[in-house]
């Protein structure tokens, strides 16, 4: 079968159009699950150094893979750090996340770990990213700073009242509205899902107002359908821990009655 979904390298250029696309993170440390999304027709995977083992090595056979799957490879990094974010980029990352980012200054710090153009990315002209030397150095930085997405996450609450500053910020492709630690923030509040509810829509204003794009992991056909409302173009579905979990728990009820 023809694989009718536009390249990889277009996933930054498709963010920006707001083009509906869907993902997954990665969590386990293998390649076989990329080779499956591919064919299954998965648009990005976000290669989740934050919350699982995945150390530079695996995370570089990761992105190879999502290439050859023509699946665009993106690193959530586990903390903001310049050399991370340079590590991931070389290794041919198409897109960095980069989690708790909650002031305008550590936005700015992140544009600029992403860039050549007006940024301070080390360079170096041997890589994956410049598919290994086949371009010069000039090519390739303007390719890198046409192709690669940066994405900042809100997910702290001294973070919303910043958002559209943060979305404002040159260099700051999208946000992504991180329900979860915003949700684990509220503890044992009843009331946590509303209010995580009410910080989204203000978040997405914030984005929208800023004319920046929207990630959101949606958990259910309705919050596809309320992240969608939002504005959303990007979605996030679960993970391959979560897929997997899914299947077996299904399996297993199938079957053992």
């Amino acid at each position: 079968m023809t694989d009718q979904r536009p390249n990889f390298s277009l996933f930054r250029q498709r963010l920006l159009a707001r083009e509906r696309m869907l993902g997954t993170f990665l969590k386990l440390p293998t390649t076989q699950v990329i080779e499956m999304l591919g064919p299954i027709g998965y648009d990005f995977v976000v290669i989740d150094q934050e919350h699982a083992p995945l150390d530079r090595g695996i995370t570089d056979l990761m992105i190879l893979a999502a290439r050859a799957s023509n699946i665009a490879p993106l690193v959530r990094v586990p903390e903001f750090t310049a050399a991370g974010i340079l590590s991931a980029l070389d290794c041919g990352a198409l897109g960095i996340m980069v989690p708790h980012v909650n002031s305008v200054e550590k936005a700015k710090a992140v544009a600029q770990s992403c860039r050549y153009a007006g940024g301070s990315r080390g360079f170096a002209g041997l890589t994956r990213a410049s598919t290994w030397g086949s371009v010069n150095g000039l090519q390739h930085m303007a390719m890198q700073d046409r192709q690669v997405a940066c994405i900042v996450m809100i997910e702290d609450q001294d973070a919303i009242e910043h958002a559209g500053a943060i979305a404002r910020v040159d260099g700051i492709d999208a946000l992504f509205i991180g329900r979860g630690d915003l949700t684990a923030s509220f503890g044992n509040d009843p009331d946590a899902a509303r209010k995580v509810a009410e910080i989204s829509t203000k978040v997405a204003a914030a984005a929208r107002e800023a004319d920046v794009p929207l990630l959101m992991l949606p958990t259910s056909r309705d919050d596809f359908e309320f992240a969608k409302g939002l504005g959303a173009s990007a979605m996030l579905l679960s993970s391959d821990h979560g897929f997997i979990r899914t299947a077996a728990a299904k399996a297993i009820n199938d079957f053992s009655g």
